[in-house]
């Protein structure tokens, strides 16, 4: 096959018409070397930098993308493929649809129009530490990773239903927002192995709606930025095979940090989100990790984790100063999380919240605990504290449950009407609602004994003369205090004056204490 560039046929010699930098990436092409155009100048060689390149380190992207698409062959014993390093590319490099088989790099180069990409496939695309006006790649297709490491995008990149086969990295890049306040739009984005963001600047909107990881979706120490909108982080329906991190990296090295935590003494960068994050719907393998995440949240704008699942939920960044976390629907099995980490009162959402272990980090009591229930429920919900009591049950901590579980009727009684409301104050202040069955035993001694102590001094003629038996105060007292059973002492006797006012006063609390004492059992055994 022959092809015609400048008019001149080419069977893999050096073609007319080509600049002396295009001559050196065509012979560098074929021997598959890396063509460096550098000056050796750090500050001169910044692709991010202000100072011009001239025409010795420009090359066109027609002659690029030709190289690409229908190149000559490799010379012999070697394998084509395109490793500029330090170069211009000089008009609209477009490969849209195209099939690309070299390995491609561009490392430290000017891009100095978009990058267009839609539906192209190649093998592996690395573009390291270079200036890009815009990339645009929908349904780009690599057989291998695609690397942006260190871009920087003033206009956005757009990988929406784009399939990579093996690690999508995006370390260290700043990408600006498009014209719809998009930074990155990756809906329906495919990721073999890993996506690797750590350390990014994102200025505007993350979007990843329905895309899908196949290893680990790393945002160690990123900052998302967009204050301004909705959401920094738009990813409903997301789904990843292990684990989601939004914890520090090591600025010196993300790569070395990478999956693990920073070295002591390392310097540390934190995950910082400003603006709202969704992630509705997703399903994250092994664990979603907040640890020292800050998200700086506007009133309107929430951390939203609705009906997300996952074994583990590592929520251990900083308090949220404004906005929302909701976690409705949500299911986890095991919740890691620190007092200091949860929004306070009409801060947090989590109506079918489920989980199923707690692991508190650092100093977390049932009386803190029961703030966080109160700061999810401003209007009082019965799920979340029988949600927390199950939990602490399946622990061993059975006193703690019942602790929750005489919460919930205390916030209960709160909504009741005023006779309902009067009636659980002295529930409570006998037995607890139940949950203190020790209580009702104490309070009927007490009872006892004074009655037993008052009634001995009682003037008691007996109703029928001759058909009474032997006077005792305690049995009498014991007779009055303990409704239904007869213990043949009530019935027999005539209260005088006040004494009859003692009398039904002992009977009363009788019914109170018993009455308190069945409802209290009755719902131990229905929480049974």
């Amino acid at each position: 096959m022959t092809d015609v560039v400048d008019g001149t046929t080419l069977t893999g010699e050096l073609p007319d018409g080509l600049t002396s930098a295009e001559a050196g990436m065509w012979q560098a092409f074929r021997n598959g070397s890396v063509y460096d155009l550098r000056s050796g100048d750090a500050e001169v060689d910044d692709p991010h930098g202000g100072h011009p390149w001239g025409p010795e380190r420009s090359v066109r992207a027609r002659i690029v993308a030709w190289l690409l698409l229908d190149g000559p062959p490799a010379l012999p014993g070697r394998v084509s493929s395109l490793k500029l390093l330090g170069a211009q590319i000089t008009g609209q490099f477009d490969l849209a649809g195209g099939l690309v088989m070299p390995y491609v790099e561009f490392q430290a180069c000017r891009f100095e129009k978009e990058v267009l990409l839609p539906e192209t496939r190649l093998t592996t695309l690395r573009m390291l530490d270079c200036s890009i006006p815009r990339l645009e790649a929908a349904r780009l297709h690599t057989e291998g990773d695609l690397h942006l490491a260190r871009c920087r995008v003033e206009h956005g990149i757009r990988l929406t239903d784009a399939h990579i086969g093996t690690d999508l990295l995006l370390n260290q890049a700043v990408v600006y927002r498009d014209r719809r306040n998009r930074a990155i739009n990756g809906d329906g984005l495919t990721v073999g192995q890993d996506l690797q963001a750590e350390l990014l600047e994102s200025h505007g909107e993350l979007s990843l709606r329905g895309a899908q990881v196949g290893v680990s979706l790393s945002l160690r120490g990123s900052l998302l930025s967009h204050p301004h909108g909705n959401r920094a982080l738009n990813a409903p329906q997301l789904t990843v095979e292990r684990s989601l991190y939004l914890t520090p990296a090591s600025v010196s090295d993300p790569v070395l940090t990478s999956g693990a935590t920073p070295a002591r003494g390392t310097r540390v960068q934190r995950f910082e989100c400003v603006g709202g994050i969704r992630l509705d719907d997703g399903r994250f393998g092994d664990a979603i990790d907040m640890e020292q995440a800050r998200f700086a949240l506007e009133n309107d704008q929430e951390l939203s984790l609705r009906r997300v699942q996952t074994p583990e939920l590592r929520f251990l960044g900083e308090r949220p100063a404004r906005g929302r976390v909701v976690l409705s629907g949500a299911r986890i099995v095991t919740l890691v999380d620190k007092s200091a980490s949860w929004p306070r009162a009409g801060g947090l959402s989590m109506g079918g919240f489920s989980y199923e272990s707690l692991v508190p980090r650092g100093y977390f009591p049932l009386a803190l605990r029961l703030e966080w229930l109160a700061a999810a429920t401003p209007e009082y919900n019965p799920e979340p504290y029988e949600r927390l009591a199950t939990v602490l049950r399946s622990s061993g901590e059975d006193a703690d449950a019942r602790a929750v579980l005489l919460a919930k009727q205390r916030r209960r009684r709160e909504t009741l009407p005023l006779a309902a409301k009067l009636w659980g104050y002295a529930q409570d202040f006998t037995v607890a609602y139940g949950y203190k069955p020790g209580r009702a035993a104490l309070w009927m001694a007490v009872l006892w004994a004074a009655s037993t102590i008052a009634f001995s001094h009682a003037s008691h003629p007996p109703i029928k003369p001759g058909e009474h038996p032997d006077w005792n105060a305690p049995l009498f007292a014991l007779d009055l205090l303990v409704p239904v059973i007869d213990l043949g002492q009530e019935g027999y006797w005539k209260m005088q004056g006040g004494w009859q006012w003692v009398a039904a006063a002992v009977i009363s609390l009788g019914w109170i204490l018993a009455t308190s004492v069945a409802a209290g059992a009755t719902r131990l055994l229905r929480r049974g």
